[in-house]
């Protein structure tokens, strides 16, 4: 084999083994011109890559998305504690302040008008030194021989809670009789008040030197309220 011939067979070798190496190194996933972290289009791991980052993006979506849902604005007022205290006013508060027990209140009688002397007025003040709630109306037993309570008038009922501050006054209208001649009365000196969410009743004194005159048939009592109300709890 001629010099030429020779060289030119080199050469020709030499090429071939340059453009193998050339080849290896891009299917290997370089370009020879791309930058750093940069895929290759079209090769297997940019698809992945790419299916990779619409996945995270998505993911990211979402927990944005459930962020800004779950978040609380500054302000806004919307945080549970904030929620249960937006509702306030008089129900929520009422709500959270504790019964008053009979021992927590002063019971005392007096005479409404007369004479005849049909009603007196029961005032229950708040001595327990806190706020508290007075439920219903008063649970009154006058005879020994009548053991079930005075009956409550509806119409009385206030239209919100009473809440007592310390040292506040609850009222309750109480009817005894007609003030008929004729009615069938007992003389009573004294007799039980409790405080409904109580068991154990407090003593109250009946006002007047000789007490009051009650008919079984005809007595009733109004709700606790904050005030005697003209009108609303004439009964």
């Amino acid at each position: 084999m001629s010099t030429i011939r020779k060289r030119t067979v080199f050469i020709a070798v030499t090429a071939t083994a340059v453009l193998g190496l050339a080849f290896t190194a891009c299917g290997s996933g370089g370009s020879g011109v791309r930058t750093s972290g940069q895929e290759a289009t079209g090769s297997p791991r940019a698809a992945s890559s790419a299916a990779s980052t619409h996945d995270a993006g998505g993911a990211k979506g979402t927990g944005a998305a459930g962020g800004s849902a779950g978040a609380t604005p500054a302000g806004s007022g919307s945080s549970p504690d904030a929620a249960s205290g937006s509702g306030a006013g008089t129900g929520s508060a009422s709500g959270s302040t504790p019964v008053c027990a009979t021992k927590d209140v002063s019971i005392s009688a007096a005479r409404k008008d007369g004479p005849p002397y049909t009603h007196i007025v029961l005032t229950a003040r708040n001595t327990s030194g806190h706020s508290c709630r007075m439920n219903g109306f008063p649970e009154i037993q006058f005879l020994e021989g009548h053991r079930e309570n005075v009956p409550a008038v509806a119409k009385s009922k206030p239209a919100a809670p009473v809440v007592l501050s310390a040292g506040a006054p609850a009222y309750a209208l109480v009817k005894l009789s007609d003030g008929g001649k004729d009615e069938h009365t007992e003389p009573v000196i004294a007799f039980s008040v409790t405080v409904q969410g109580s068991s154990a009743p407090a003593t109250v004194r009946a006002p007047g030197a000789e007490g009051v005159a009650v008919d079984s048939a005809k007595w009733a009592t109004g709700y606790w309220t904050p005030e005697l109300r003209n009108g609303a709890d004439d009964f």
